[in-house]
């Protein structure tokens, strides 16, 4: 039976599950710039995105731990008083070293907008309600990753990088205000005293969750590679400025809006599972795509730049299609443990997330086929999960 929260608005939902994509992208226009400023590679500045994820991953653990033992709403505010300490650090930032570290805090903290959301949103709502409430932020996130380097494009360009970090700072400040006079406690207090231990054993023995997981990572892991990737093709190869990169990063976007909006109009007809099947191809597709375009050759004129967004955009729509079912699904069986269960099972995706960004970054070689084998490579791998997903829904 369906239970009703104490009314959180849609809008702080989106904006505690967003600020974290917001904190991954903002920066990325900065990429080169900081490689430049700090002395380093330009793959030691790509790890500075796996060492947010690996932050991330142990921080969803924790907070979502955390807050089956103290609440919701306490781990919440904890959570974004230490996301603004690890910006303010990387705002200070005198070397690589240092960047990563703070990243790491950074991400730590923000780890709690997704953890904890998902878990109010995850008891608060169930069955159909729920698939649609996941596609509905999902579709008004999907502008977040492009929000990020559309401001950070810009503010890099007018005050420099480290402005992009205090711009964090500001923005850290008022969400944790927004949060402290808006979001209410929603825990439920029979599910304070929980075993992460049979918890665990319950997620390990799981083979749904294990799918579902891999699916989160991959999607996730493929999305932030290219955010990753994308500032050194269009600012090295295509001569963007970084200004206009971020503005760029809006019209990618629009393959997200446009996906999670499918996927929501799917749901009356087809079961989730078909979906993310769907999706999975969708995204196989855009990824030979952009082998094939790559193979031909790539030169900087409009017309290649044209094909490529159309590419990343068949890639980006089967993702979004994919994402906002998989978390909707994974762990609708665990109703009675959802902080400790969503703490694990966070901990454990975003620890693939981080591997898999951490593949591109060691794969990155100045040319434009090693992201799209890359991408292959893990849309193929996503196709044979889904459909396995898809055949145990059967049974």
């Amino acid at each position: 039976m369906q239970r009703k929260i104490s009314n959180p608005s849609l809008l702080l939902f989106i904006i505690l599950v967003g600020f974290p994509q917001i904190s991954e992208t903002i920066y990325t226009p900065s990429l080169p710039d900081i490689a430049q400023h700090l002395g380093a590679s330009n793959s030691m500045i790509q790890l500075t995105l796996s060492m947010y994820f690996l932050g991330f991953a142990f921080g969803v653990f924790c907070w979502g731990r955390l807050s089956d033992s103290i609440g919701r709403r306490p781990a919440m505010l904890w959570g974004i008083l230490v996301y603004a300490i690890g910006c303010f650090g990387c705002y200070l930032s005198g070397s690589v070293e240092w960047l990563l570290a703070c990243r790491f805090i950074q991400a730590f903290g923000a780890s709690t907008g997704s953890v904890v959301t998902q878990t109010i949103l995850r008891e608060s709502f169930d069955g159909t309600r729920r698939h649609a409430m996941f596609a509905q932020i999902s579709a008004a996130l999907a502008f977040t990753p492009a929000i990020g380097p559309l401001i950070g494009g810009w503010v890099d360009q007018s005050l420099g990088f480290r402005a992009v970090f205090l711009t964090l700072v500001a923005m850290s400040v008022a969400i944790w205000l927004y949060t402290w006079t808006s979001l209410p406690e929603t825990r439920v207090e029979s599910t304070v005293k929980i075993s992460i231990l049979a918890v665990t054993r319950r997620l390990l023995t799981d083979r749904r969750v294990w799918g579902f997981g891999f699916l989160i990572g991959a999607t996730n892991g493929i999305l932030f590679s290219y955010y990753a990737e994308a500032p050194f093709i269009f600012i090295e190869f295509f001569h963007m400025s970084p200004g206009v990169f971020g503005f760029f990063g809006i019209l990618v976007a629009l393959s997200s809006i446009w996906g999670t909006m499918l996927s929501r109009r799917m749901l009356i007809q087809f079961q989730a599972e078909q979906i993310i099947m769907s999706g999975s191809i969708i995204s196989m597709v855009g990824a030979i795509s952009l082998i094939v375009l790559a193979v031909i050759g790539i030169k900087a004129t409009l017309t290649d730049l044209v094909l490529m967004v159309i590419c990343i955009f068949i890639l980006l729509l089967g993702i979004s299609m994919t994402i906002p079912n998989c978390l909707s699904l994974a762990l609708a069986h665990y109703g009675d443990v959802l902080g400790t269960a969503g703490a694990i099972f966070g901990l454990g995706y975003y620890v693939i997330v981080s591997l898999i960004t951490s593949g591109m970054s060691l794969l990155h070689n100045g040319t434009l086929v090693s992201m799209p084998l890359y991408f292959l490579g893990l849309t193929i791998a996503m196709v044979l999960v889904s459909r396995l997903l898809a055949q145990s829904k059967v049974r």
